[in-house]
């Protein structure tokens, strides 16, 4: 069987998903009346945003010289925070077309991609997309990408995405430059060698996990009896098959190929995205170097009320067996009772999965701040890495802290540098060396506090940038850190969800800018409300919110001027009584008008 398997890799909004739209045309795979934008994108979330989440695969029919190819696409994420999906997809191709906007150029994000396909050792093709654009620059982008891969810059394939213009001839080189998965002859001499990697998987409520896998050796079947070989758990195939781009039954998925395997298991934490399948009766090894989703990004999600916990402890379920990078526990707050700590890639992940907490499940949700980990060293020697805020221990208890850095790299046209400069001082960044890249544009390397690059970072480069510059990041080593915890009280009891860890240098401009956002969106009760920024023990921010008034007497007409005053009397005792047991209750809104930046 003639069989190429590749990955689009590019930076976000560069054309990717349009091109597999041409693509699907191109090779008949979808019907001219069922064909539609971001065919691939199968969430709500993607097309609102135009982007891609969830990495999808799809098998393409395609006739070349008289022969019959199976193109096997894997279309993947192109934002910063999903390039643990990238990673994942590269391991089962041999060959990924790094694709460049004609109107953009090179971008940070494409150089991140690049890397992780070379470190792959994937074949890559140059192309440039949106040839089409008044906007575009293809003999300056052609250049840049040339350069970028030490080749000719009449070697890089030009296509549109919106005309189809150049497909078919990419579709041809993807036949004759990438290479066809090698399948040696010893592999062939026993049934018994059966492999596939797994490198993706969703669940069904009739089905149970389907695992999305690249056949390494032998092939798999319909009925076949099957080994997790990290998990060690069996399971008999009920179904095969490929994908086109909607799941299509099939009575086996050979060597080299790219397919789906309903397993009918319904229990969470046996199917692991990196783990190998491999016949029960025959165990081979599992496939070695494949990385583990590292999450960055923590924050506490509670249910609006506590009725909520076991609806949202089954949503969180559910989203794990389809989004494997999602971590997740349990923990308990005074005041907003049981909900859990989750990890998350990145602030655009914590994003996506909350919005779809909130769609799919429909949970109305109460997060708290995001954060960071932080390693304490304790006096005594000793250390510990808290996840939450709320767990950071107060001065003096401990010796010093650590956190995690990032290595950045922007590239931006040359007369927003010293905007770019100006945020990079305010957001304690270091910044190294520097290079000329392409025309007037500069590429920069930054180091920078992960805590930092959290603090609205991006939006305020955009900003700065008027949206020409682009990031790209990798987590660092761990670093000495100067900072400190800040609390919000509200009737002089905590709210962890507003609590977190920030820089000494901005701790009372953080606490002034917390106590005035609250106070401005915090609705008035029937006794007067203190709201409080403490820091180590002591009071740094304040602001009261007056009580309701309410005229008692207003109902009295005449009689002895005694009576109003035992009334107004009455109010006062009840307005102080209040006043030392009254706690508020904090609406759901608020919550999120916090969390949001201004």
């Amino acid at each position: 069987m003639n069989i190429r398997n590749f990955s689009i890799i590019a930076h976000i909004d560069h054309g990717k998903s349009t091109l597999a739209d041409r693509m699907l045309q191109a090779t008949g795979t979808i019907e001219v009346r069922k064909m539609r934008d971001q065919v691939l994108d199968s969430m709500d979330l993607e097309r609102e945003r135009g982007i891609t989440i969830k990495m999808q695969p799809v098998s393409m029919n395609y006739r070349y010289n008289n022969e019959n190819y199976l193109l096997n696409l894997i279309d993947t994420p192109g934002h910063i925070d999903f390039s643990y999906e990238v990673s994942r997809s590269l391991k089962a191709v041999e060959g990924a077309i790094l694709l460049v906007d004609a109107t953009q150029g090179v971008q940070a994000q494409t150089l991140t991609t690049l890397r992780l396909a070379q470190e792959s050792k994937l074949h890559i093709i140059p192309v440039m997309s949106k040839i089409d654009s008044p906007l575009a620059r293809t003999d300056e982008i052609a250049f840049e990408i040339a350069e970028l891969l030490g080749v000719d810059p009449d070697g890089i394939h030009k296509v549109s995405g919106k005309t189809g213009e150049g497909v078919p001839e990419l579709l041809e080189k993807i036949i004759r430059d990438i290479p066809a998965p090698a399948i040696a002859q010893e592999k062939l001499a026993s049934k018994n060698n059966v492999r596939a990697l797994i490198f993706d998987f969703e669940y069904s409520n009739h089905q149970g996990v389907i695992l999305y896998v690249r056949v390494l050796e032998g092939s798999m079947v319909k009925n076949g009896d099957y080994l997790f070989v990290e998990a060690k758990e069996r399971f008999i195939s009920s179904e095969v098959g490929i994908f086109q781009p909607q799941k299509t039954p099939a009575q086996s998925i050979e060597d080299g190929q790219i397919g789906y395997i309903v397993t009918g298991v319904k229990q969470p934490g046996i199917a692991r995205v990196g783990d190998t399948i491999t016949l029960s009766k025959h165990p081979l090894s599992a496939f070695p170097g494949y990385l583990e989703p590292r999450p960055i990004v923590w924050a506490s999600v509670y249910g609006e009320t506590q009725d909520d916990f076991p609806n949202l402890r089954s949503a969180l379920l559910r989203l794990k067996l389809s989004d494997s990078s999602l971590t997740f526990e349990e923990e308990t707050s005074g005041s907003l009772g049981r909900g859990f700590r989750c990890g998350f890639l990145g602030m655009l992940h914590l994003e996506i999965i909350t919005e779809r907490l909130r769609r799919e499940f429909d949970l109305e949700l109460i997060v708290t701040a995001p954060s960071i980990h932080y390693k304490i060293i304790y006096k005594d020697g000793k250390s510990e890495v808290i996840y939450s805020p709320i767990y950071f221990p107060t001065q003096g208890n401990y010796l010093e802290v650590h956190e995690p850095w990032v290595n950045m790299q922007i590239i931006t046209p040359t007369e927003y540098v010293s905007n770019i400069v100006q945020l990079l001082h305010a957001h304690e960044a270091e910044v190294g060396d520097s290079e000329v890249f392409g025309d007037k544009r500069l590429s920069m390397h930054i180091e920078m506090p992960l805590r930092e690059l959290m603090r609205g970072f991006f939006d305020e480069i955009k900003s700065g940038s008027s949206g020409y510059a682009s990031i790209s990041y990798e987590i660092g080593e761990m670093r000495k850190a100067d900072v400190t915890r800040l609390d919000i009280y509200v009737a002089e009891e905590i709210v962890p969800a507003f609590s977190r860890v920030v820089s000494q240098k901005r701790v009372a401009e953080e606490a002034e800018e917390s106590v005035e956002k609250l106070h401005k969106i915090l609705p008035a009760e029937l006794f007067k409300v203190k709201i409080q920024a403490y820091v180590d023990g002591r009071i740094i921010a304040s602001r009261s919110i007056g009580a309701q008034k309410k005229d008692v007497t207003g109902h009295l007409y005449g009689g002895d001027i005694t009576r109003k005053m035992k009334l107004r009397e009455k109010q006062k005792r009840g307005k102080k009584r209040m006043l030392a047991e009254g706690k508020v209750h904090i609406q759901h809104d608020t919550f999120m008008s916090m969390m949001k930046k201004d």
